[in-house]
Order: C-alpha cells, then structure tokens, then sequence
C-alpha cells in the first residue's frame, strides 16, 4: 500500500497556504488594475463611510492575519530546511544564521556582513508583510469616472438661424410671455457678473438653475440641475419662453466593463464639453474726433407739469420730461430712442436723487465695410449718473465650446475655444443686440436707471470716497463691459432655454440638422479601490515582500521535499523529525549529547568558533552536534586549537 510520509504532507501544506495567499494577493490586484475601478455595494460603502474607526480595524486585523500566515510558514519551511541541512557540515555561524531565520530574526555579525544583510533583508520584509497587505486592502474615497454624451440644440448653424428667422416674422423678437424673464433675468445677470469682478457674492439663478457668476450662454445638460421642473404652457416656449422644464438628452455611455456596477456613490459632480455664448465688450469715452459716434442728448422737454403745489411734498408725480436721445449708428443712420423722467414742476430734475442713463443699441454695422458680427451700445449718465461721460461700447458676440462643471448645486462654466459670429448667424446677432436694445430701454425709470444704479453701488461699495471725487475711469468702464457681457450671456441662455423646454419639437426630440454634440464626464464620489499609476511605489510596498517572502517559503520547502524523498529512497539514511532547529533547547541537548567543546567568550575564541563546522549526527532517541567525519566523537580544546 502506498505510503505517503507525514512530512511530505506537512510542506504541501505549506506550499498550497502560500500560494493561495499570493494568488489571493496578486489576483486582488490585478482585478483592481483590470477593472481600475472597484466598489463594494452601496450600503457597504455607507458601513464604511459611517464607521472608519471599525474599517480600519477589520483592514489592519485581515493584513495582519495573512501576513502571521505567510511569516509562520516561512519560518516553518526554513526550520524544516535547516533540519535537512544539519545532517550535512554546516559552520556555527551558518548555523546561528539559519537558527535566526527560522525565528524570524537576524543577526548582527560585521565580521560576516552578507549574512547580516542577508537576514536583515528577510526581516525587513517579513516586517512589511502587514503594511503591504494594509496598502493593498484598505479602501480609498475617489471619483469614479463614468463617460456620458448626448446632444443640445445647436444655435451656431444655418438651420436655427432660418428657425429663428420664422420665429421673428410669426410672433416678433420678444413676446408678452417672455417680459418679465427678458427684464429681470437679464438686468439681474448683469448685475451679477458687473459685481463679482470686484468681489461681490457672483451667483446668479435662472429658470431653477444656480449660476456661478454668469451663465455663459449654457443651458444645464445634466437632470439633477437643469432646474425647473414645470410644463410650459402652449405659448410658453421658444421666444415666448416664461420659466419651466428644459429637455436634457445625456446617458451613459458603456464602459469596457459593463458587468461592474456603476454605484450611486455619495455625491455626484460632472464636466460636460457644450456650446456657449459669450462677448468681448469694450467700453470707452467717445473721443471727439470720433465722428462716427454721433450722440445727441439735447432733444428733450417737459410733457407735464403738475398745477398742484402740494404735489412735491405728496411724492406725487409733479412733471414729466420727454427724452429724444439719438445716435448715428453708421451709414447715416440715425436710432432714435425716447425716454421720460420725472422732474419738479419748473421742469428740473434732482442731480442728487435722481439719475438718468439712457442708452443706444446700434444693431448694425457702424461702416459700410464692416461685417455684421458685432453691434456697438452708446451711453451717457447724467445728474447722479454723471461720472459716466458719454462713452460707446463695442459688443463682439463669440460662439464658444466651454468647459461646464456642474457641483455643489451650482453650475460653474469655463470657455474652452471660441470663434466669432459668421454671416449665417445674422438673425442670432440680431436677437443678442434686441435684448440688449429691450434691456437698455426698460432699466430706466422715472427716477432712476438699474444700470446707472448697478454702476454707481458696485463703484461707491469698492470704493473709498464719494464717487464724483475719486473717479476711477478704469473701473467703471470694467463693470459697465461686465453688466453687458452678462446680458449677452443670459440672452443665449434665454433663447436655449425657450428652444430646448420640453413641448417645443416633437417628442422633445431635436432634428439631427439642429444638434450639437455634448460630451463628458460624471464623476462620483465613492470608497474603494482605484489602480495605482504605473511608476507608483506603492506596487513595491503592496508586492515586493509577500512575493518574497513566498519565494524563499517555497524554495525552503522544496529542499525539505528533494531531502525527504533522498532519505526515503536511502541517499542519506534515515533520519527522525523530531528535532526542531528553533527551539534553544534542542539545541542544547544536541551539544551536550555530543560533548561538544569550543573555545571561552574571548574575542578570539568566538572568532574560532563561529568558523567551527558540526554535523548532527543521531543514536536513537539521541542527537547530537560532532565534527564532520568524526562521528560521535568529542570535540576537545586541544583540536580547536
């Protein structure tokens, strides 16, 4: 009957637990560099996001367990190793060395420096087993990346542009739906992005959406912050467009491994690549020698004036002056716009309390050989206005690709490239400088303009002084180029927003002639473990020692299994397992048995000994260390000599 030796047994043991744990070692990181990105389940994730003390302590006790495994079989191979070695000459220092191993120790020997590098290396390792195995287990917050696409209306092409165009003749440039949106979204975008410039709070909502600053001619691409969730009424879409729900076409585009679960994750953040809108805005006095600018403020008179005396102290109305302010706008055109303020009942107006700003939109070309990719604003401010001298602003929209973050409920945008309006894009200009012409005509009031207003706190708020005597021509300039750029920007919002709302084309589909691409990325915030850069170290730590440590383990083991089965078929005798290098007292017994004699504690004497060879040797049930060749003999002062 077949018998298989119990040693023989006892290192496949050995060598099957160690190879279970590298394949258990390496598999987890290669899953991890396979799929790069791996997740427990959602609940999981929240265990371990609730108690971090009790995950890091399951980590540490798991890497701590598998690595007093891989230690104690290593020592376990060696010892058995060494036990084999014994039967052949073997110096006390080797010996000492193999005896230091299979403890799990190293020795300090200068004379013998190999050995010592040799077994500090070894116990470097078997030290870095449970920070290896910890690096490897414990798990990471991260942004688990997810690819997502989809498609927005397209308004740089010919085809909305002939949309846009129908728009205009069936129901006009802006409807009766849209006057309260067009008036108070663009005065209040504006307002915003002329303040943040000089370190006001910059966050501007819109139809549900939060803002930061301005909206840079974006309309939401993502569900969770496209903002209202209403139905616009039947004429409350496209140029009608009063507030409601706006179509978001994105999904998730499949990744390389579809089996792996996306998971919710704890938070959601994303940065999308779409179309946007912006303008470069210049603004500057108007130099007299600037004969195109044309600018006449001095057409006015009063329309009404109250015969009630008391009317004054009452705040009633006590006269009105009619304001015929024009411009040449190029060509010998003249844009005339009128405007009425309030004035006492001599016809004169506060210059304290009252402020007038009126404002010219020249919607075409200032020349004949300009092209029609631009349009110009001419201003003035007067009485508490006054430190606006009269000035032009120059507004060259830009049909951009920005980079749009949307987190923390806020939508954050970043203008990525841009190119400037083409002849096709005439009709979209002309909506852009329509909003602007609305916005410049219905800011002023009786008594008061919100862009004068807008101008004139922003200055005083960031400035030290009374405005009229610390003028910075500069500054004020700056806020004026950033009030207009907000309304462009919020004008193509506007317009996105009344084309994209759910209702205005069938199914809420866009044709394929007006969509435009949008690409990105979806990150969510998750725990777990994401695969390491390729020139990380921590590969090394995570690797190196388990890797070694299980080489040396079955290195040991086989010599132990090549020994037994040389023994089992009488290359070396027969020799009994019962001795255990590891244990002082065997060691003992095994000299004592012997007689075995070395020389005292001197320098020289531990010199010599450490060079001295011994072989075990064994009678029966007795063992002991003899000089090789020399069997059961007795080692005497007098041979050490």
């Amino acid at each position: 009957m077949f018998h298989v030796p119990p040693n023989f047994v006892r290192f496949i043991v050995i060598i099957s637990i160690q190879i279970v744990i590298l394949t258990f070692g390496y598999g987890f990181l290669g899953a991890v560099a396979y799929f790069e990105y791996l997740a427990p389940s959602d609940s999981v994730c929240e265990l371990m996001r609730s108690h971090p003390g009790e995950l890091t302590m399951i980590v540490t006790l798991i890497a701590t367990v598998l690595s007093v495994t891989a230690a104690t079989l290593f020592t376990l191979s060696v010892k058995e190793a060494l036990r084999h070695r014994m039967w052949k000459p073997i110096s006390l220092v080797h010996l000492s060395t193999g005896v230091a191993l299979a403890q799990g120790s190293h020795i300090l020997k200068h004379r013998y420096i190999g050995l010592t590098i040799l077994t500090m290396f070894i116990f470097g390792m078997l030290k870095l087993l449970t920070a290896g195995w910890t690096t490897l287990l414990t798990p990471n917050y991260f942004m688990w990346p997810v690819q997502l696409n989809g498609s927005e209306l397209d308004i740089t092409g010919s085809a909305f542009a002939a949309l846009l165009r129908e728009e205009f003749l069936a129901n006009g440039l802006i409807q009766d739906s849209a006057f309260e949106i067009l008036d108070v979204g663009g005065m209040l975008s504006g307002v915003t992005a002329a303040g943040f410039t000089f370190g006001l709070p910059g966050t501007f909502n819109f139809n549900g959406a939060e803002y930061n600053v301005s909206t840079q001619g974006i309309v939401p691409t993502i569900e969770s912050f496209s903002g209202s969730d209403g139905v616009p009424g039947a004429n409350g879409t496209r140029l009608g467009f009063s507030g409601g729900n706006v179509t978001v076409n994105t999904g998730v585009v499949p990744g390389p491994h579809p089996s792996v679960p996306i998971p919710q994750g704890f938070s959601t953040n994303y940065s999308m690549s779409q179309q946007g809108l912006t303008a470069n805005v210049s603004c500057r006095a108007i130099d007299t020698s600037q004969t195109q600018y044309l600018w006449d403020t001095n057409n006015s008179y009063v329309i009404y004036a109250s015969a009630d005396a008391a009317a004054s102290s009452s705040n009633s109305i006590t006269g009105l002056r009619l304001w015929n302010i024009s411009a040449n706008c190029g060509t010998n055109t003249l844009t005339t716009y009128e405007y009425v303020t309030m004035v006492d009942a001599n016809g004169n107006t506060s210059s304290s309390g009252s402020g007038f700003l009126p404002s010219v939109v020249c919607q075409g070309p200032m020349n004949t050989n300009q092209t029609y990719t631009s349009f110009a604003i001419l201003t003035q401010g007067f009485y508490k206005y006054g430190f606006l001298q009269a000035s032009v602003c120059e507004v060259v929209p830009l049909l951009t690709r920005v980079r749009v973050d949307y987190s923390n409920e806020q939508i954050s945008s970043e203008v990525t490239s841009y190119t400037t309006f083409q002849p096709e894009n005439v009709e979209l200009l002309s909506f852009i400088a329509g909003v602007a012409r609305f916005q410049s005509i219905n800011s002023q009031g009786l008594t008061s303009s919100t862009i004068g207003d807008t101008l004139y706190s922003i200055y005083s708020s960031t400035t030290i002084g009374y405005i009229n005597n610390n003028l910075n021509d500069t500054q004020v300039y700056l806020e004026l180029e950033d009030y207009w750029r907000g309304v462009v920007e919020f004008s193509a919002t506007f317009l996105r927003s009344g084309f994209m709302a759910t209702g205005s084309f069938p199914n809420n589909e866009f044709p394929n002639n007006l969509s435009s691409q949008v690409t990105g990325t979806m990150f969510i915030s998750t725990i777990g473990w994401t695969r390491w850069p390729k020139n990380s170290p921590t590969y090394l730590l995570a690797t190196l020692p388990l890797t070694i440590v299980t080489t040396l383990t079955l290195f040991s083991a086989m010599y132990s299994i090549l020994e037994v089965w040389k023994e089992r078929h009488g290359y070396r005798g027969h020799h009994r397992a019962h001795f255990d290098v590891s244990n002082t007292l065997h060691l003992i017994m095994a000299c004592a048995a012997g007689s075995l004699a070395l020389k005292d504690f001197g320098r020289k004497g531990i010199i010599n000994n450490e060079g001295v060879k011994v072989q075990l040797k064994e009678d029966g049930e007795k063992k002991m260390f003899v000089i090789p060749d020399q069997p059961f003999s007795l080692v005497s002062k007098e041979e050490l000599v």
